[in-house]
């Protein structure tokens, strides 16, 4: 074995977050070492948190195996652009103590984000883990409604001597939404400026605590929001929801490019595929394509990002939406099966 043997064996892996492949990134450190059949070498990430790097590492060991030498014995060290900072005692805390904090994001309205995100959460709540659930959606907040908790109303707490905001906990789920601070009826007509900072209030000014998860469901399309929080918050990623419709799949696409800009630099977990089919309750085998056959999965293949679930546009899906329990929380309903390998998919 040689260097380039490596070099180019590596040229088969891409990094989902960009699509490009590991040498043409410039993640391939020059510390390619060989002796005999022990190969080992670096891969540089942009971040300490970069949700890929088990996955990349894995897909790298397997390229050199496939390419070059079944028998190498292939050792891999990460590497990190940026380091993350520990603070020191008497630092300022991070707005949110959490492993993983995932945007959720959809180009167009009424694609069902926001269903999608509470079936998360509560999929990731009935999985053991601690979850955070921010409707970010200023102008629609619909999470509410969807947690059967729209009369709810946010207390104050002290908490080391500052008055925080107490999440409404549901499902095991800790939830804030602007829609629990303004009147149902009446419209919320913002400026970016004053929706920014009512977000940051929301992140910076409650009570989250430690958490495995803290989702956040966003508006669609861009918008002040998104640069809000990519600015506040360290996302570990973001998830795009889309229908199989081609003029969801062109917003789709949009959000995709707009996380992968490399002023926001975002890596995109996946796209989600919603309303992938129709199916009615009486013909549970049936599968009518009414927004087209596989628009999402066929988008997740162009931009390289893992398709992480096809979900189908089922009736009870809908009820168990508006009657404002998750139909995640319907053990062994085959949508709340979809969003449990999700949940997997999201661990791996």
């Amino acid at each position: 074995m040689y260097p380039q043997q490596i070099i180019d064996a590596l040229r088969h892996v891409r990094y989902p977050g960009t699509g490009n492949d590991l040498v043409q990134a410039g993640m391939l450190e020059d510390d390619i070492r060989i002796s005999g059949l022990a190969v080992s070498f670096s891969i540089i990430f942009d971040k300490e948190n970069d949700p890929f790097i088990k996955s990349v590492v894995k897909a790298a060991q397997t390229a050199v195996t496939t390419y070059v030498d079944e028998n190498a014995a292939v050792t891999i060290h990460p590497k990190f652009r940026t380091i993350l900072p520990q603070p020191a005692a008497n630092d300022k805390q991070a707005p949110i103590r959490a492993k993983n904090i995932i945007a959720i994001h959809s180009g167009k309205g009424g694609v069902g984000k926001s269903t999608v995100a509470a079936n998360l959460a509560v999929a990731l709540a009935k999985n053991g883990f601690s979850v955070g659930l921010l409707d970010a959606d200023i102008h629609g907040p619909s999470i509410p409604k969807m947690f059967h908790i729209e009369d709810c109303r946010p207390v104050s707490v002290n908490v080391d001597g500052r008055d925080l905001i107490e999440p409404i906990e549901q499902y095991g789920v800790k939830i804030l939404s602007i829609g629990f601070f303004v009147d149902p009826a009446n419209a919320v007509v913002w400026r970016g400026g004053l929706a920014s900072n009512a977000i940051k209030q929301l992140i910076e000014d409650a009570h989250w605590g430690e958490l495995d998860y803290f989702l956040i469901d966003l508006p669609p399309g861009t918008s002040d929001i998104h640069l809000t929080l990519v600015a506040e918050l360290q996302l570990t990623g973001a998830i795009v929801v889309t229908t199989p419709q081609p003029v969801a799949l062109v917003d789709a696409r949009k959000g995709v490019d707009m996380f992968r800009n490399e002023k926001i630099n975002v890596p995109v977990l996946g796209i989600i595929e919603n309303m992938a089919w129709f199916t009615p309750a009486e013909l549970p085998q049936n599968r009518y394509y009414i927004f087209g056959q596989d628009g999402g999965k066929r988008l997740a293949q162009e931009l390289n990002v893992p398709l992480l679930g096809q979900i189908p546009l089922v009736q009870s899906v809908r009820e168990a939406g508006d009657n404002g329990q998750p139909i995640a929380l319907q053990k062994g309903h085959p949508a709340a099966d979809i969003f449990d390998n999700i949940c997997q998919q999201l661990q791996s």
